[in-house]
């Protein structure tokens, strides 16, 4: 029998973060400490060995990026331990720290994504696993200002749909009946959209995490 997924949570609205630990036991989650600081949140994830941290980018002492900073020397500190940060506002900038060195085992979520309980479980699931979640509306926005001269500008309106997927941590049957195709033309999109990136042979699940950094890095320039 396999041990629940350990999480840990940093949010100083109790209320909120009461019904994430609520909605989380309810799942099968292990909800092992809450915080309503950084420092704390950091502390506690150490302790406790956390799988997942659900984090609030936003939290004393100055509630400025405080959680965000917190989650990336967990990180750094404690490489296993996944995090999934959520933020009252689409703020890319966010998005683009959390994955400077790399994609796997992180999401950002806007906060009202919460309301959408399977939607939110299931992306506490998927970075837990090594995977990650981008908010649609964050991904919407960022190919909405795609640099003319980028490789990501080069993709197809219909590619650059199956990349959006991608980010938002969809496998290829989830974009195959996200954009009603087979899934036989969303792996062809995949190929494509690998060889306009110049992606690397490599695995095909690491190719995937390249060319979603491809998309966001993109956003830097």
């Amino acid at each position: 029998m396999h041990e629940p997924v350990r999480v840990v949570i940093g949010e100083d609205d109790v209320l909120l973060r009461e019904a994430i630990a609520r909605l989380l036991t309810e799942a099968g989650f292990e909800v092992a400490a809450q915080a309503g600081d950084a420092e704390t949140l950091l502390d506690e994830a150490l302790a406790h060995d956390a799988d997942v941290a659900v984090v609030d980018v936003r939290m004393p002492p100055s509630r400025t990026d405080d959680g965000l900073r917190a989650a990336i020397e967990l990180r750094r500190l404690r490489p296993e331990t996944a995090v999934l940060v959520l933020s009252q506002y689409y703020e890319p900038r966010f998005a683009l720290d959390l994955v400077a060195e790399r994609s796997e085992g992180v999401g950002y979520l806007l906060k009202e994504r919460v309301g959408d309980v399977d939607a939110f479980v299931e992306a506490v699931n998927r970075v837990a696993a090594g995977g990650s979640v981008l908010d649609p509306e964050v991904v919407a926005r960022m190919l909405g200002r795609r640099a003319a001269g980028s490789r990501v500008a080069e993709l197809t309106a219909r590619e650059r749909e199956v990349l959006a997927a991608m980010a938002e941590g969809k496998s290829n049957q989830g974009i195959a009946a996200a954009l009603f195709v087979t899934e036989a033309a969303v792996s062809k999109h995949v190929t494509s959209i690998f060889q306009k990136l110049e992606l690397p042979q490599t695995s095909t699940e690491h190719r995937r995490v390249l060319a979603v950094l491809a998309f966001l890095r993109d956003e830097k320039r």
